[in-house]
């Protein structure tokens, strides 16, 4: 096992609202095999809970962008009753040439590009390829994603040490989506990758013993922006939305982001094994999704949940109130999404359509094991009415009736994206418990909670104390103690 990393040095990150605060960044990397509990640890459950985000090394190039932070991952590890903690910077290459050169070298989201760069990674090239986005579990290792499309790192889920890049390039393929899919029922990883010329996508599939089994090419009218995607047993399904780079602009090497309201949403389902021009394109109301809950087949249709955004530019009302710097920035990310249905006829052709909740929340899970299948239950997030992103309650949602449960959490703390942790010997959808990573700003220590599934309104189960404070993040995974097997 690597030594954790300890920063002695003092980074001064000025006043960037995700820098400070409770989204202040952590200088070091700890081990500890047991915390301080309060409550009651259950001990009918067991594997590994792991969650992605942005944690900044070096002091800003420039402005500085929430998703410029460098990854780091969190994890909480559950065995016989008992809970270790554990947390590592992804050593990605570009962090390790920046830890070389003792500085940030590249610009972030927010600063004019540098195209004078001659080692960089991702699909902008003048972006730093940081691997804060997404996990997910195959063939025993955890894989990390860039937020636009990069190099997937792969890390071993125990000790969190980088084991290197995913080999795409030798097997014929290109970089990785934010957001790759694995189907625990057989072990395979979907995934796609977009670019500014053509292919403008592909998409590919990668089976238990990580070898590339299909990959083709997705025809688009040009350069798209899609973030996630879905599969039931038997398809894949790719999104075309109308929130994309300006082609006007694309063409003379400007990045800008524009919403086409005129303009339709089209989903295609394609046989998971097919090539790209067999795809099936289906035409929805515009849009745009961040985050899929689910989606399977019944009789001749596919369903697809989704966290929907009907209006996902900033409005002029938000646009005037969040100004300076930094306004730009805060305005993109107010998120206004909305659990969705989509029914996608096979026979016919039809799209269906139904908002399935008008609250407000995002970073949504399921049960893995129902991933691809018929769920009941998702488990959301919602968003504090703050200048910056924080998760002020966790949500379960009901789509049979049509019900939600909430928590919502203490003054000054804020959760993550959580996950499902199946009870031993489960048998129902939602028989487990939900864990969530919080940052409480009262103590200025992060802390794991354990909450029941079935009913979420009883709070944490328990709190673990993490010895520092854990800032807000992105994406998670729940690592089951048979998938750490192939490790042995």
């Amino acid at each position: 096992m690597s030594k954790p990393e300890v920063l002695a040095d003092l980074v001064d990150f000025g006043d960037n609202p995700y820098l400070i605060g409770p989204h202040e960044p952590i200088r070091e990397e700890l081990d500890r095999p047991e915390l301080e509990c309060i409550g009651e640890i259950p001990k009918d459950f067991s594997g590994i809970y792991l969650r992605n985000g942005p944690n900044q090394r070096h002091a800003p190039y420039g402005l500085h962008h929430w998703f410029d932070g460098d990854g780091m991952i969190h994890s909480a590890e559950f065995k016989d009753g008992r809970v270790s903690y554990r947390n590592k910077w992804i050593k990605t290459k570009s962090l390790e040439k920046e830890s070389e050169a003792g500085r940030s070298i590249w610009p972030g989201l927010m600063d004019s590009p540098n195209r004078d760069l001659k080692t960089s990674w991702g699909s902008d090239l003048w972006l730093k390829d940081n691997s804060n986005t997404d996990i997910a579990i195959h063939a025993g290792k955890v894989i990390s994603t860039f937020y636009q499309c990069g190099e997937a790192y792969t890390l071993d889920p125990v000790t969190l040490n980088t084991l290197g890049c995913f080999d795409l390039e030798s097997q014929g393929a290109r970089l990785m989506s934010a957001h790759c899919m694995t189907d625990e029922s057989n072990g395979d990883l979907l995934f796609f990758d977009y670019a500014v010329k053509p292919p403008y996508m592909t998409y590919g599939v990668i089976n238990k013993d990580s070898e590339l089994i299909n990959f083709t090419p997705i025809e688009l009218p040009g350069a798209r922006l899609p973030h996630s995607m879905a599969f039931t047993p038997n398809y894949s399904i790719l999104m075309d939305l109308p929130m994309f780079w300006d082609p006007e602009l694309l063409d003379k090497d400007m990045h800008k982001v524009s919403f086409y309201p005129e303009m339709q949403s089209r989903f295609g389902i394609l046989d998971r094994m097919a090539s790209g021009e067999a795809i099936r394109w289906f035409d929805a109301d515009p849009c745009y999704i961040y985050h899929i809950i689910n989606s399977w087949e019944e009789e001749n249709e596919v369903i697809l949940d989704v966290c929907r955004m009907s209006t996902p530019v900033p409005s002029q009302e938000v646009r005037q109130k969040l100004s300076g710097p930094y306004g730009t920035m805060l305005a993109w990310l107010k998120l206004d999404a909305c659990y969705h249905r989509y029914r996608f006829n096979l026979e016919t052709g039809e799209t269906k359509e139904e908002r399935k909740e008008d609250l407000l929340s995002e970073f949504p899970v399921i049960n893995n094991r129902y991933g691809g299948l018929p769920s009941r239950y998702s488990y959301h997030v919602t968003l504090a009415d703050t200048d910056v992103i924080l998760f002020d309650a966790l949500v379960k949602m009901d789509s049979l009736t049509g019900t939600s449960q909430k928590f919502k959490f203490p003054e000054g703390c804020f959760g993550s994206e959580m996950q499902f942790a199946p009870r031993d010997n489960s048998n129902t959808e939602d028989d487990g418990y939900l864990i969530s990573f919080v940052t409480n700003m009262e103590t200025m220590k992060g802390e794991i909670q354990i909450f029941q599934a079935e009913d979420l309104t009883r709070g944490p189960l328990c709190r673990l104390i993490v010895p520092q404070q854990i800032p807000p993040g992105f994406h998670s995974s729940f690592v089951l103690p048979e998938n750490l097997e192939s490790l042995k």
